[in-house]
């Protein structure tokens, strides 16, 4: 095995950057994608791939992605459901990487809710 480096160990860190923060509860935003059994069908695991090298694009280890349940709303899979602090819980459908892309730019960096992918707020 040869000698770690200076950008072996930057990698190591963007990596674990995200799960300390979530362990530390330093979490601002918490994207829920909802891999139930039709959520997956339905490719929920493209979905999560999308929003998970959106945020390492985007260098923000605030942004936590995780992997949910089924909310027994199958027509719409996949989901995915957006947690923010002191805002309304709101959830996406019948997504693909694409549209995950455009609802983690539009709404988790810039602030706006994507009204044509929006399911339900609170």
């Amino acid at each position: 095995m040869g000698k770690i480096t200076i950008e072996d160990l930057k990698k190591i860190k963007e990596k674990t950057a995200g799960i300390v923060s979530q362990r530390e509860g330093k979490a601002t935003v918490t994207i829920r994608v909802h891999m139930g059994e039709c959520g997956i069908a339905a490719g929920s695991r493209d979905v999560m791939t999308a929003l998970l090298e959106a945020r390492a694009e985007a260098h923000r280890s605030d942004i936590m992605i995780v992997a949910a349940g089924c909310v027994e709303k199958c027509r719409n899979e996949p989901m995915i459901t957006i947690e923010e602090k002191e805002k309304a819980t709101v959830q996406y459908g019948n997504l693909n990487p694409e549209k995950a892309r455009q609802i983690f730019t539009g709404h988790i960096l810039d602030g706006r809710v994507q009204e044509n992918f929006l399911m339900s707020g609170d």
